[in-house]
């Protein structure tokens, strides 16, 4: 019993060795590339999107403890990869509009994930917030034709 819990403990050390690297901002960045939007719509993202969708993220104590530091790190990586409000102002305006699309079509029911606000309670959304971001989002949207 002692040997298979030491082999635990060495594999759980060695697993911490193992990173997934996080998106940078770049040092040319400057505010011009980060999204303008009315200042509670921008102060809603902030508070609830910009953890996986900016290169503000804030990682809680689990985030730098392998295994789960994995699955949290590719959240975010995955998450800034499809969507990164400080990257805004570089994106097609075909991109802007998937993602404008995307945010009428996710914001009532699968974002923020409910994974992420389980541990994060701060960035819940209201229903009147969500609509504000929806109504917001769908201001943009163009028709498809």
């Amino acid at each position: 019993m002692k040997y298979y819990f030491a082999t635990l403990l060495a594999l759980l050390g060695l697993a911490q060795l193992i990173r997934i690297d996080l998106p940078q901002k770049p040092a040319d960045w400057t505010p011009a590339r980060e999204i303008k939007a009315p200042e509670e719509i921008q102060a809603l993202l902030k508070r609830s999107c910009y953890d996986c969708h900016s290169y503000e993220y804030r990682l809680p104590w689990y985030g730098y403890v392998a295994p789960v530091s994995w699955e949290v790190r590719r959240h975010i990586k995955n998450g800034t990869a499809w969507l990164n409000f400080q990257e805004w102002n570089t994106y097609s305006d075909e991109k802007k509009q998937n993602i404008y699309r995307g945010i009428v079509k996710t914001i009532d029911f699968r974002m923020p994930m409910p994974m992420y606000l389980k541990m994060h309670k701060e960035a819940r959304l209201s229903r009147k917030e969500r609509a504000r971001i929806k109504a917001w989002a769908q201001q943009y949207v163009q028709e498809e034709y």
